[in-house]
């Protein structure tokens, strides 16, 4: 066993057998290529990663191969999930040397941690070819990778208002940008598959959320028409587990069919989000039932005993990519029986599979009961016999080898998660889905923060890392999300703490945007800012959002100032790129239209919230009290004739009160 027998870390302990001596990140490695004038190998992944398991097959398990990385680097192993710096600085790196970046990433470094090379994926035989031409230059031409080095790290730290040329000239939020922004994604809109046109296909979430609102505000049909056909695919497709509910990370082809299998939470966190918010749009039956086998895989699988959930499961089990989830025709006829033939013509069953090597994914294209009927399986007891199928399925499924759980969590993917339950909640009504939206907020603040602090990763009852930036304007959204859902004022006071917080320790005043690490993080050789938009939006579009919901509870014009602040400056690349800030656009269009303060006054509070959440009503805040609050919105706000009362206001000034949610949603309607 080596170093990393001691982490808690999933993927660390994945290493701890490897012949290779790793190190885990941290000044033991760093002090020892210093004194020892050796380059560092930093090599990062994390524990659902099948091309990392499958280097580690190759090379890392292989003793010769070993002895080679051991003899002239000194090795470490990085979990980007549980330090999201470390691997944002050194993807930055190598994709400034021009290569495509992903995991495993393997990152080659001077003494003084100044990155001259990096890779990904090699086979054992390219990886010792490639060790030893490094270990040469490193002996022989030392000067021109110092050089080098020295080149990446200038590139590192030019400031991104100059990187980018984000001037923060843009003052006004205009309607008509939106169209331009929407056309602009559109013509990459693959409009028969759904998502973009390309392959692999990631769902990318904060596309839809950037489409809802726009749709919202425009009534453009053919906004609707994409994201139906992106979810309705999504939804029916391979990358979502037909027989446990949950989705995986990304199709390997260009039609959703095959995924790469690992589950992430901040990914299912996400679509629970957008799926609600479509359901509330469309009332659409499938939206909800993924919405619920999402979340009963969640509760079932992914749940810590005291509220938290965990990071993922693998994609790989018994080392076998995909196996836990597969079937072979001769597998699903045991198993079904009697429900054998009409399940195999909805799922295109065969003994030649629908896959590779002989086996079937389960995947469709259209709702089952439009795939039934054509292929003349359906009947009255269609709906039932199919439930009764897959729950066959389910309970065989159950007594195979489970994929490998990353059971870390952390706080920035359990706060996005937060978000998405209180969505689903909104959505649907349930109070099971509130109960575990308000127990993962209560575990973060009871088991991952300290002294106003939060502390990014838990495992075996111990917090650690410094939280970053990803972290805070998470939980800032989960707690201002909880507010709505609940009306218990301490989640805006969490949400005011920790803000003030990022405001002293994360801002950066001349540039206007929020750096990732804390000021009383560790320092690497660069600080960055996460602004892009990604399979997880950037943490600081994210905050701005954040802030701009603040200051319309609280009415606090600071908030607002620097939510504007970040905004106007990103906003030449929301008005020419828009593919790579769409979460940034989603903030644009609730500045562009005048937000609706909601505010809930009197006994009945809660339930008229309840009624007025399932309505879909993206651009608003939602507050109230059953008996009173100092909370700007809600003073001096009462009852109506002893019934509780709703007020629809803009820029707080409110319509005459009414006491149901029909006539609160007719006063929406019209506006200002």
């Amino acid at each position: 066993m080596n170093r990393l027998a001691q982490e808690t870390s999933p993927y660390l302990l994945q290493h701890a057998h490897n012949p290779v001596d790793w190190y885990p990140w941290g000044n033991e490695a760093l002090e020892k290529a210093r004194e020892e004038n050796k380059p560092i190998l930093v090599s990062i992944g994390y524990s659902a990663c099948h091309w990392c398991h499958v280097m580690e097959r190759e090379c890392f398990e292989k003793a010769d191969i070993a002895a080679v990385m051991n003899a002239h680097f000194v090795c470490i192993k990085v979990d980007r999930e549980e330090r999201p710096d470390v691997d944002a600085v050194y993807m930055d790196a190598v994709q400034a040397m021009g290569v495509r970046g992903g995991w495993p990433l393997n990152v080659f470094l001077l003494p003084d941690s100044k990155p001259f090379y990096g890779v990904t994926y090699l086979p054992p035989q390219n990886w010792v070819q490639l060790l030893k031409s490094i270990d040469n230059a490193f002996k022989n031409h030392f000067d021109e990778l110092a050089k080098s080095a020295e080149g990446f790290v200038e590139n590192m730290s030019i400031p991104d208002s100059e990187k980018y040329g984000l001037t923060g000239q843009q003052s006004e939020f205009e309607v008509a940008h939106l169209d331009s922004m929407f056309e602009q994604l559109q013509k990459n809109f693959d409009t028969h598959n759904g998502g973009m046109d390309r392959a692999p296909k990631f769902p990318m979430p904060s596309i839809y959320k950037f489409l809802l609102r726009y749709y919202d505000i425009s009534q453009n049909p053919e906004a609707l028409r994409q994201i139906e056909i992106t979810l309705n695919r999504i939804a029916l497709g391979g990358i979502y587990d037909h027989v446990g509910g949950g989705w995986a990370r990304y199709s390997v082809d260009d039609q959703w069919f095959i995924p790469h299998f690992e589950k992430m939470l901040y990914d299912n966190a996400q679509l629970l989000e957008v799926f609600s918010e479509a359901y509330s749009l469309t009332q659409n039956p499938l939206y909800a039932d993924r919405i619920q086998q999402t979340i009963g895989w969640l509760d079932r699988e992914m749940r810590h005993a005291e509220g938290g959930f965990y990071s993922a499961l693998d994609a790989d089990s018994e080392g076998v990519e995909g196996k836990f989830y597969i079937w072979t025709e001769a597998e699903l006829r045991e198993i079904l029986g009697d429900d054998f033939n009409w399940f195999s013509k909805l799922y295109n069953i065969s003994g030649h599979g629908n896959w590779e090597h002989g086996f079937n994914h389960l995947h469709l294209t259209e709702a089952p009961v439009h795939t039934a009927k054509p292929a003349g399986i359906y009947n009255d007891e269609f709906e039932t016999n199919y439930r009764r199928a897959l729950q066959k399925l389910f309970d065989h499924r159950a007594e195979r080898v489970r994929p490998g759980l990353d059971d870390k969590i952390l706080a920035s993917w359990n706060g996005l998660l937060i978000t998405g339950l209180a969505a689903a909640y909104r959505a649907l009504g349930d109070e099971k889905i509130r109960e575990m939206a308000v127990s993962a907020g209560r575990f973060i603040f009871d088991k991952m923060s300290a002294e106003e602090r939060l502390l990014h990763s838990y495992k075996n009852g111990k917090a650690s890392v410094t939280g970053f930036l990803e972290d805070y304007a998470a939980v800032i959204g989960a707690c201002l999300s909880l507010y709505q859902i609940t009306f218990e004022e301490h989640w805006i006071r969490k949400a005011e703490e920790l803000t003030s917080y990022t405001l002293s320790n994360f801002y950066d005043s001349q540039e206007g945007f929020f750096n990732f690490t804390d000021v009383y993080g560790e320092a690497l050789i660069a600080r960055k800012k996460e602004l892009f938009d990604n399979v997880i939006p950037g943490s600081n579009s994210i905050m701005a959002h954040n802030l701009y919901t603040l200051s319309l509870m609280t009415d606090k014009s600071e908030y607002l100032e620097v939510a504007d602040k970040m905004l106007s400056k990103i906003g030449r690349l929301v008005l020419t790129d828009v593919q790579w800030v769409t979460n940034w656009a989603a903030l644009y269009c609730q500045r562009a239209v005048p937000t609706a303060e909601v505010a809930i006054v009197g006994a009945q509070a809660d339930q008229l919230r309840k009624d007025f959440n399932r309505f879909f009503v993206p651009n608003k805040v939602v507050m109230g009290t059953t008996t009173s609050s100092e909370l700007p919105l809600l003073q001096n706000r009462t009852e109506i004739n002893s019934q509780t009362a709703i007020y629809i206001c803009y820029d707080k000034t409110c319509q005459l009160p009414v006491t149901n949610v029909e006539e609160a949603l007719q006063q929406l309607s019209g506006g200002l």
